[in-house]
């Protein structure tokens, strides 16, 4: 059987997280979340994600700035990342997208955009 695949959700908006939590459980994700950019640098390694919903503007460290630090690290440099964020201005999503995020979604962000954009991003057959 499959492994269960996981998404990383960091939004600092409880509810925010946990719409976006449960839009991923209908689909068959298992959820870990967090509601600061701190800890999920660690639950990166712990937790092994297979996709990162990853809001920008955090209470501690910029979601840009944990964008970055993935893409510089070999072992992350390809892990998916959908940017949900309130910036919806043109230059907002230039900059996300520069940054190495795999998709940008603004909010509120649709059920169906968001599932769209994580089917587009993550495989239904097993990875190798």
């Amino acid at each position: 059987m499959d492994k269960q695949k996981t998404v990383l959700i960091v939004e600092d908006e409880p509810d925010a997280a946990e719409l976006f939590a449960e839009m991923m459980r209908v689909n068959g994700f298992r959820v870990v979340k967090t509601f600061s950019s701190t800890p999920a640098i660690e639950m990166l390694a712990n937790e092994q994600p297979d996709l990162v919903l990853l809001d920008l503007m955090m209470p501690d460290i910029s979601g840009l700035e944990v964008l970055r630090f993935m893409r510089r690290e070999p072992h992350y440099k390809d892990l998916p990342v959908i940017v949900v964020s309130a910036k919806s201005m043109p230059v907002d999503i230039k900059v996300g997208m520069e940054a190495g995020a795999s998709a940008y979604l603004t909010k509120p962000v649709g059920y169906l955009d968001l599932k769209h954009a994580v089917e587009r991003l993550i495989p239904s057959e097993p990875r190798a």
